[in-house]
């Protein structure tokens, strides 16, 4: 049976957090968010886990994650960079000043992925059953014209500790996936939820259903992606942080009928660390897992491959 690849976007800045909150410790005994997920990973039956990381982190990141579980799952790299190669694109404005996002972050990989994968955020937490739903779709269901996103209600993501962006996403009544709008500065108020939009404020649901960056693709994206990116690139040439979002690639595969999009729910809590001020409630959210038994510590002293 053929076991996914857990692909994790961990180039980020973490402008917010004031640091590299990819691999700052959370867990009772100092792992990181990224740890949990592929701990769960591992237990979903997951073959390959492929970090998407900056050059200038490698050695930091590296060090972090050095044989804690290398003898559980394969592991392999990619590098995003501004200027990172893309077959077809040649071209790259040089006044560019940030990375061109998480579809580029996916990107990136394309040589190091053949099977069909999931991707996640870093420092994003989205629960066991979450890999296992997703494990599944990828084994017996995912094709190249069938995806799946893993969806949250959007109150159990937000943050305490000031605004959020999220993909809002709408589906039919049989739960494919229509429409996903990035909806940015979501925060909480005493009088609801709302997002910010051309300098005003705007309410959404608590339980809209959003995209935490949980998506299930067959590798047949990659050449989508590529495709999509170098025109992406010559329409944005002289905007330097337009960003190419993984919402945009989806999209246009639903707009044009080239594929499906699958949503699973999810109702499990989000956690993490988009502020410094969120990690002691992260923290506290761990140590109770692991006393509920959720989860072993340390956390890899008794992981066993699925």
């Amino acid at each position: 049976m053929i076991k996914p690849t857990l692909l994790i976007l961990a180039a980020g800045m973490g402008s917010r957090y004031g640091g590299l909150k990819q691999i700052d410790g959370v867990g009772p005994a100092g792992e990181a968010i990224i740890e949990f997920s592929i701990y769960d990973a591992i237990q979903a039956g997951f073959g390959k886990v492929v970090f998407v990381i900056r050059k200038d982190i490698e050695e930091a990141f590296k060090a972090k994650f050095a044989n804690k579980f290398d003898d559980q799952i394969e592991i392999a790299y990619a590098f995003q960079a501004v200027d990172t190669p893309i077959e077809g694109l040649t071209d790259i404005p040089a006044h560019r000043e940030k990375p061109w996002g998480t579809a580029h972050a996916v990107l990136v990989a394309k040589d190091v992925v053949n099977e069909p994968f999931c991707v996640i955020n870093a420092d994003d937490y989205y629960g066991a059953s979450a890999f296992h739903s997703i494990a599944d779709f990828l084994r017996n269901e995912c094709t190249e014209s069938l995806y799946s996103m893993v969806g949250y209600e959007l109150l159990k993501t937000l943050s305490d500790h000031g605004t959020v962006n999220r993909g809002v996403c709408d589906m039919d009544e049989n739960n494919y996936l229509t429409d996903t709008n990035e909806r940015l500065k979501i925060g909480k108020t005493p009088d609801g939820i709302f997002y910010q939009e051309d300098g005003k404020a705007c309410p959404l649901p608590e339980d809209s259903l959003v995209s935490m960056n949980l998506w299930g693709f067959h590798p047949n994206i990659f050449e989508v992606m590529r495709g999509q990116f170098i025109d992406f690139v010559k329409d944005n040439y002289d905007v330097p942080k337009a960003e190419y979002f993984i919402p945009l690639v989806v999209n246009e595969r639903i707009n044009s009928g080239a594929a499906k999009v699958k949503v699973i729910p999810n109702g499990e809590r989000w956690y993490g660390v988009t502020y410094r001020e969120d990690k002691p409630m992260v923290e506290t959210a761990f140590d109770a897992m692991t006393k509920e038994g959720k989860y072993p510590t340390p956390l890899w002293k008794t992981a066993d491959v699925v």
